[in-house]
């Protein structure tokens, strides 16, 4: 039987070494039964994202692209407006349009880009994608807002996904989780770092009472429309282990974990495959999650899983 919230999963890849491998690597991940590929957007090495997602949806027939997620300072609304909706129109509706508000302090620092304290930019990304939204509409826009003017732009091209192109936006905080619960097709649930040790600061909650807590919050603010949002998780490690305890002790320090707690994580793939599958139907059941990215270099050693659980 379907779940009413079916199952789908994505891969995120930053890059490969040319063309060639780019186009077969893409292939592979829609041959592999995986719903999406998604791209980080960062000034290191990696693809940048336009580019690397028209190659991806050009050798591929039903595999859905998209970044996870823009840094919307790196570049205008209406600009990126553009580029989201030409992608959409040449892909004939395979876009996924994900957004963040930018975090990485060293890549803006050496681009010379202002890294303002978070509030500011999560001010400017709500107004970019009220800008984007109004674009991809019917009609001259005009937006005067603190951080985007625009006066009588029409928007074209048009996307063909109406009224766009499907909106992620993910965090792990009240107000960027709200926002996402308020505007976002495809909410993206982050760890909080409230239930990871910080330097010689421990942990302030359990990582099921952070979820519990972040849920809520999405929850309240959604109302009637949670039905019609889909719950997204990076799965951060995917690893598929028949010893979860040995691995879970050896991955502690790197999460900011307790073994324990690295077993109860939300957003940790470990165990068996039969472990991994009954931990996301358990996760789907309590918190509504159901799209799932996996880093690239686990995604052969998950394809199980998503041959079992895709569509289900």
């Amino acid at each position: 039987m379907v779940h009413p919230r079916a199952f789908r999963f994505g891969v995120t890849a930053p890059r490969t070494a040319s063309a060639e491998d780019w186009r077969a690597f893409c292939r592979k991940v829609e041959d592999l039964g995986f719903a999406t590929l998604v791209v980080p957007d960062h000034l290191g090495d990696q693809f940048a994202p336009t580019v690397a997602l028209a190659v991806a949806f050009e050798c591929t027939s039903t595999l859905r692209v998209g970044a996870l997620v823009t840094s919307n300072d790196f570049r205008h609304p209406v600009v990126h407006a553009k580029e989201l909706a030409t992608l959409d129109v040449l892909s004939a509706g395979r876009v996924d349009w994900g957004t963040g508000a930018g975090w990485l302090a060293q890549e803006y620092e050496m681009a010379g880009i202002p890294f303002d304290r978070p509030a500011v930019r999560v001010d400017r990304m709500q107004e970019a994608v009220a800008v984007m939204k109004r674009l991809f509409r019917e009609g001259p826009v005009t937006y005067h807002g603190a951080y985007y003017t625009v006066n009588g732009l029409e928007g074209q091209p048009k996307p063909v996904q109406r009224p766009h192109p499907p909106l992620l936006v993910g965090g792990a905080g009240r107000r960027m989780l709200s926002f996402a619960a308020r505007e976002a097709d495809i909410i993206g649930i982050a760890p909080s770092m409230s239930a990871r040790s910080v330097g010689t600061s421990p942990p302030r909650e359990t990582v099921v009472a952070a979820i519990d807590r972040q849920f809520r919050w999405i929850k309240d603010v959604a109302g009637g429309r949670l039905d019609r949002v889909e719950i997204n998780m990076v799965a951060s490690p995917a690893i598929v282990t028949g010893d979860r305890e040995t691995r879970a002790a050896k991955l502690a320090s790197r999460l900011g974990l307790a073994p324990g707690e690295v077993l109860a994580s939300p957003h940790v793939w470990l165990g068996s495959l039969e472990q991994i599958c009954d931990a996301l139907a358990e996760r789907r059941r309590r918190w509504g999650v159901s799209y799932w990215t996996v880093p690239a270099t686990a995604m052969e050693a998950v394809a199980p899983i998503i041959d079992r659980l895709a569509g289900t």
